[in-house]
């Protein structure tokens, strides 16, 4: 079966193209890795101006924008903004006065200038190509934008810039004198100057303020850097009153030839012709080609940033506010000295992150899997994520129009995020360093939100511990160690890591999580959905089935075989109890008599979860069927320790989660939760009750889609077998996310850019079957999706590349780096005779197991040393 044959039957055929009113929402991130964001829209506006150490949603950095200009024997016939056109609502957005609501479009977007009307938006991350094809112009236009992404590299992926490159073909019969110009506006209110620079023999503008010193937190600095040779500039727009500016600047654009410098020696707020202008200063470089008939030019901007102060202006602690150096400024003196870095290596930078553009897209994977996965993992580009003075990865859950949405690298919500374990494992690595490090209480209880700085976590921390987040940290140090091989990490972090798995039943444990050490949760219970679980549940105590799985192997491999064996006693029991009294013959529930206040009084929780005029308990789940229920087992599933419920109760646990909780039309769906999903879409729900009335005041967003919780849920059906449903689950979230109704690079849940959407890597994993043990050097593949043609991307410490799945033979290539194995395995080996192993062209000498080569010395996997076995 073909790939498009797959996709077709299956519904997940997309070609990743967006026109006309599905251009509407798009906003593509364009940045680092913890550097802010600048957003490309659909139609080409520069947008969600996020590069200022904050979230900064619906904004716009004055008049920064491209244009184009087409010149035949001196005579302009055609100058154009590389805009498409702006969609409609045209009535304003927006409170301002003289501006906004009924006043009409801004100025800054460029709307009311001639731009293209024939538009094309390719979103690929990280790479966005934008087509201009006006059928009736002398020009096509193609842009190519992205910011370098590269799986391991984190250092080039963190670098503060935004690409663009324009290719302009001349489709006339005429030779061609051909301009395209970037006018960036400096964002600096106060003291702002531009300066007119070179660069190794590049023209550059750079713009900064002599307002600032450079430890406060609005000092820094932009550069717009043009990589081509004929360049002229303007260091600024003409200064004037009303409209002055940009009424002279499309007059000096229309003039032909080139732009003549013009500068001015006293910064704007000083300067008496700038007294009823309230625009910024805007600066311009032009790129001249002469191009003859059928023939090409290039033109690439670099652009820039250099804010090194991040400040905690939304949770102090006190009356200084907290500040601390941006990664990136470790790396780069400022936006120059970036820019010079970028445009060195560009070429590098550029192919390395094709390369895995293509290796990911190349993949035989359905269509909107693909989709689902790259537009999640720009959320590790957008401003929900930051990166301390040491490189430290730290996240919000998202972010607010203007500043991040519950802070903390939250770990109940990064449970579900599985993106940066595979693509940045050092970065997984930090996360859970500084978790260890400074969220831990002496009796081992983990605080579930970081403060910055960090070191006040434990001394101003307010909240319960968080029962998922609490054993997920566990597992996720499980995933790190076999991602990366590194036991000498994992022995560093040990002490604290059994601390955290044995808070469960440290006596000082105030929520009482597991006293009796039967390995069933069943005291009080903070968990993700924001209120507490009371009583025996699926949901949080498989997180701690799979936490004691994972701990038993860490601390047997760590020469503590009498402290694993007490884990696995633990989990033994634990897991046969919840299989007998927690599975009701469908699905996995809560054990709770909703009618006892005694179980709310004995924590001295009845204020808040006693319903009086029920006489009932609130945010409960009881008898009903959660999207979670079963998620410890997910998550065992991904890191590859097996089945910790009874296996055919967990498949059938997961049917009815398809059963009960996808809504074909949520339109018919009454929802007094958030609103995620309406009309004519479908979705999951996080919680239904087929069965029996929900409680009246039942578990918080019961109603809700969340595209996280999804995700996981989606991912686990295709873990058990349950491919078709898993998939149509993924569609209908993609479906959501069209450009239209949602932007498809922002998955929103309690705010943008939402990180438990990351979740979605995990159907790569799943659809893949990999499996991985980088501390026994195993690598494996067990395709559920075109087992016969099959090609995935995959990722782990030290190398990435490619899997492929062809009649009679399997190949494992490595892109970049290395990868060292003693033993490589698939399901597709089982029952076959192996005709020859070879690494690079050479045979390889092995040992052969069921379902598994074994290698009689270890081998290394290199660019030019692939693994191919055939069968």
């Amino acid at each position: 079966m073909s790939a498009n044959q797959s996709n077709e039957q299956f519904g997940m055929e997309k070609n990743f193209v967006y026109q006309g009113a599905k251009t509407s929402q798009i906003s593509f991130p364009l940045g680092g890795i913890g550097t802010g964001s600048i957003g490309l829209a659909g139609n080409g506006r520069l947008i969600d101006w996020e590069i200022f150490n904050r979230p900064n949603k619906l904004s716009f950095n004055g008049f920064s924008f491209f244009a184009v200009k087409a010149e035949r024997q001196g005579e302009v016939i055609l100058t154009k903004v590389l805009n498409g056109d702006l969609q409609a609502p045209y009535t304003g957005e927006g409170k301002g006065k003289f501006e906004g609501y009924g006043y009409g479009p801004r100025r800054e977007n460029m709307s009311g200038f001639p731009h293209f009307k024939n538009t094309s938006f390719r979103g690929e991350f990280p790479f966005a190509e934008l087509t201009f094809d006006d059928q009736e112009d002398p020009i096509h236009v193609k842009l190519t934008a992205f910011n370098p992404f590269i799986p391991l590299n984190d250092r080039d992926s963190s670098i503060p810039c935004a690409i663009f490159e324009y290719e302009v073909t001349n489709r006339s019969a005429d030779e061609l004198d051909l301009s395209v110009v970037g006018n960036l506006t400096n964002p600096l209110h106060k003291g702002a100057m531009n300066e007119a620079t070179e660069i190794d023999g590049r023209r550059a503008i750079r713009m900064s303020s002599v307002q600032y010193k450079e430890d406060e937190a609005d000092f820094g600095d932009l550069t717009l850097l043009a990589d081509h040779d004929d360049v002229s500039y303007q260091t600024y727009w003409f200064r004037g009153s009303w409209f002055d500016n940009l009424t002279v600047f499309w007059k000096d654009f229309r003039r032909p030839g080139r732009f003549q410098e013009r500068n001015y020696e006293a910064s704007s707020e000083l300067d008496p012709r700038r007294v009823h202008e309230k625009h910024q200063d805007v600066g311009l470089l032009s790129g001249h080609r002469t191009v003859p008939p059928g023939g090409k030019a290039t033109f690439r901007f670099i652009l820039t940033w250099s804010f090194p102060n991040y400040v905690n202006f939304w949770n102090p602690g006190g009356d200084q506010l907290p500040s601390w150096k941006n990664y990136y400024s470790t790396l780069f003196q400022d936006s120059t000295d970036t820019a010079k870095y970028v445009m060195t290596n560009y070429e590098r930078l550029h192919a390395e992150s094709r390369m895995f553009k293509d290796t990911l897209f190349g993949s035989t994977l359905p269509d909107t899997v693909v989709d689902a996965i790259s537009s999640n993992i720009s959320i590790l580009k957008s401003p929900t994520v930051l990166r301390l003075t040491d490189g430290t990865l730290y996240g919000f859950e998202g972010v607010h129009t203007n500043e991040g949405s519950c802070e903390g690298s939250c770990t109940h919500v990064w449970n579900y995020e599985q993106a940066t374990a595979f693509l940045f494992p050092a970065l997984a690595r930090s996360m859970r360093k500084i978790d260890y490090t400074y969220a831990q209480f002496e009796n081992g209880k983990m605080a579930f939100r970081l403060m910055l700085p960090a070191e006040r976590t434990t001394r101003d921390n307010k909240f319960r511990a968080a029962a998922d987040g609490q054993m997920g940290g566990i597992i996720k140090s499980f995933r790190e160690w076999k991602v990366s091989g590194d036991t000498e990490w994992l022995r560093s972090l040990w002490p604290n890591i059994r601390k955290a798995l044995e808070f469960a039943w440290e006596p000082t444990n105030e929520d009482q999580w597991d006293a009796d050490k039967d390995g069933v949760m069943e005291g009080r219970q903070h968990h993700t959905l924001d209120m507490e679980l009371f009583g025996p549940n699926s949901w949080l105590t498989s997180m701690y089935l799979a936490a004691l799985k994972a701990a038993a192997e860490m601390a047997n491999a760590l020469g503590e075989p009498e402290t694993a064996a007490e884990y696995d006693a633990i989990r033994a029991k634990g897991s046969a109890w919840t299989n007998e009294h927690l599975f009701n013959g469908r699905y996995f529930h809560q054990l709770v008599d909703l009618k006892d206040r005694t179980v709310l009084e004995k924590y001295g929780a009845e204020t808040v979860y006693w319903n009086e005029e029920a006489g009932e308990h609130k945010y409960q789940i009881g008898e009903g069927c959660g999207i979670d229920q079963v998620l410890g087992q997910w998550f065992a599933h991904l890191v590859g320790i097996g089945y910790v419920l009874d296996s055919e109760k967990v498949k059938r646990a997961v049917q009815s989660i398809y059963e009960n909780n996808f809504i074909e039309n949520l339109g018919d769906h009454p929802n007094a939760c958030r609103i995620y999903g309406l009309n004519d879409e479908s979705g999951l729900v996080i919680c239904s009750w087929p069965d029996a009335n929900s409680p009246i005041v039942p578990v918080p967003y019961a109603e809700e889609c969340m595209n996280g919780f999804e995700y996981q849920a989606a991912c686990h059906m295709i873990y058990e077998g349950y491919v078709t449903e898993g998939l149509r689950v993924v569609k209908a979230i993609r479906d959501r996310y069209d450009g239209e109704r949602r932007n498809p690079w922002n998955e929103f849940e309690c705010g943008s850019n939402y990180a438990r959407s990351m979740a979605s890597f995990g159907l790569l994993l799943a659809l893949s079957g990999f499996e991985y043990d980088m501390v026994q050097g195993h690598i494996g593949f067990s395709p559920k999706w075109q087992e016969d043609e099959f090609r995935s991307f995959w990722s782990l410490n030290d190398g990435w590349g490619e899997f492929r799945s062809k009649v009679g033979q399997l190949e494992l290539e490595v892109k970049m780096g290395t990868l060292t194995l003693s033993s490589f395995g698939s399901e597709l080996l089982k029952g076959r005779d192996i005709q020859s192993v070879s690494l690079g062209g050479d045979e390889v000498a092995l040992v052969r197991s069921e379902g598994k080569v074994l290698f009689k010395e270890k081998i290394t996997l290199d660019p030019a040393k692939p693994l191919i076995v055939k069968f």
